[in-house]
């Protein structure tokens, strides 16, 4: 009696209990997917590498990773005409598949912009592809000039960082900034002096400011080439274009891989400013200049992780500072290729912020000409040439320091921030920036 009515008791709830850990199991179940798939969705946002948005600039600003410094009015409103299209694009609506991007970088040279305006308007192909004008901030004549550009696509960037851009403060000149070789300490003033003891010069290190800016803006800021994957050709404002230099860089880096595939770069002019080319019927291979020179996505990719080397290197001068330190530390010479005969001359006479007004005295005392043969209008470089390689190169030897202008330390760490602003990481809806310097 006892035994049936213990087993009447325990056998009703057995049945309860097996029902009711059948539903603890399919809820368990059902929660553990839903786990997992927030899990999952949370991780592949997490981990997902971000490239800003094409048609939004961010405001790093606001970012406790960046700190650029705080935007005036004119830095906003050139900012914002970098983000404006092309123009010429009725005109030339269709680039060419394999093009190469031409980036002009300019000061305030106006006579000079001229000179070399009118001699891309002759380059044969000039209307196949994009001209990009990177401006050290702005100035009204250059940029009527560059308006006025009508044979082929063009775009125009203006640093928004620059000093001439900062009146009243950093990166221009703050009425406490320590000057020449002031002692911070005594004059209770601001900066740090280079390794001669002279304090910073805005004019003077905007140089390579508006340099760094312009190659991180060019290659990966911007919509219209931080997805092209050729050539990247960069001249200056005093640089004469010879009408065959496109279709000759076209030669050019086309066999860069085959014939020199240790080179780094294509140039239209030899190292030596003063160099017109051998002559002859051989392509060379030498130290790279700084006079028409291009390279493609993978050597910037190799430049831009030594941002830490290129902004720390007490030297005002950007091609400098790559010579002394950045290209050494690739672990093998760094060449480029061209041809025996140049396509692109220096004709610079005056300083930087000269060249201005009509009284044509920085161009062979207002006359200018280039001595252009018929050679110099077509292609004059054969795909059958074999490559002289000049070992021996004049060179920055191991331990120069630089020739100063550039020991700020606000300098070198804006320098930085203009090589972090286009490489964040969205991660829990905070931007993360990641740098490689090594």
């Amino acid at each position: 009696m006892l035994f049936v009515a213990m087993g009447t008791y325990y056998k009703k709830p057995f049945f309860k209990v097996a029902s009711f850990r059948r539903f603890v199991s399919l809820v368990s179940v059902t929660l553990i997917g839903a786990l997992l798939l927030i899990l999952v969705l949370r991780t592949n946002s997490v981990s997902t590498v971000v490239a800003p948005p094409l048609n939004e600039v961010y405001d790093y600003t606001s970012s406790e990773n960046f700190k650029l410094p705080k935007q005036n009015e004119m830095s906003i409103q050139l900012e914002e005409r970098n983000r404006l299209p092309p123009r010429n694009v009725d005109l030339f609506p269709n680039l060419t598949q394999d093009h190469i991007v031409i980036v002009l970088y300019v000061h305030n040279r106006p006579q000079y912009l001229q000179v070399v305006v009118k001699s891309l308007s002759h380059v044969v192909g000039i209307k196949e592809t994009l001209l990009i004008v990177s401006h050290d901030g702005y100035f009204e004549e250059m940029n009527k000039i560059v308006d006025g550009i009508n044979f082929c696509q063009v775009k125009q960037i203006f640093a928004p960082y620059s000093p001439h851009v900062y009146a009243g403060g950093f990166p221009g000149v703050s009425l406490n900034d320590c000057k020449d070789k002031d002692n911070a300490t005594e004059k209770h003033c601001l900066g740090t002096p280079d390794q001669y003891g002279n304090h910073r010069s805005p004019k003077i290190v905007s140089l390579k400011h508006h340099w760094w800016w312009m190659m991180n803006t060019v290659w990966d800021g911007l919509e219209e080439t931080r997805g092209h994957s050729g050539h990247i050709l960069f001249i200056e404002e005093d640089h004469f274009i010879f009408p065959n230099a496109y279709r000759n860089l076209q030669v050019l880096t086309t066999l860069k891989p085959l014939k020199c595939p240790d080179c780094y770069a294509a140039n239209l002019a030899p190292c030596d400013i003063n160099s017109k080319g051998e002559g002859g019927n051989t392509l060379v291979a030498e130290k790279m200049g700084n006079v028409g020179y291009s390279f493609n996505r993978t050597v910037w990719r190799k430049i831009h992780k030594k941002a830490s080397g290129f902004c720390f290197f007490d030297d005002y001068n950007w091609d400098i500072t790559m010579w002394a330190t950045v290209y050494p530390s690739f672990g093998a010479p760094v060449y480029t290729l061209r041809g025996p005969r140049t396509s692109a001359v220096h004709f610079g006479k005056c300083g930087l912020h000269q060249g201005q007004g009509n009284n044509g005295a920085c161009i062979d005392n207002g006359v200018f000409n280039i001595g252009l043969e018929d050679t110099d209008k077509v292609t004059n470089i054969n795909s059958e040439w074999s490559v002289r390689i000049i070992q021996q190169q004049q060179g920055y030897k191991a331990g120069f320091r630089g020739w100063g202008g550039w020991g700020d330390e606000r300098d070198r760490q804006l320098c930085l921030q203009f090589a972090k602003m286009y490489h964040s990481t969205n991660t829990a809806g905070s931007r993360r920036v990641e740098l490689s310097t090594s």
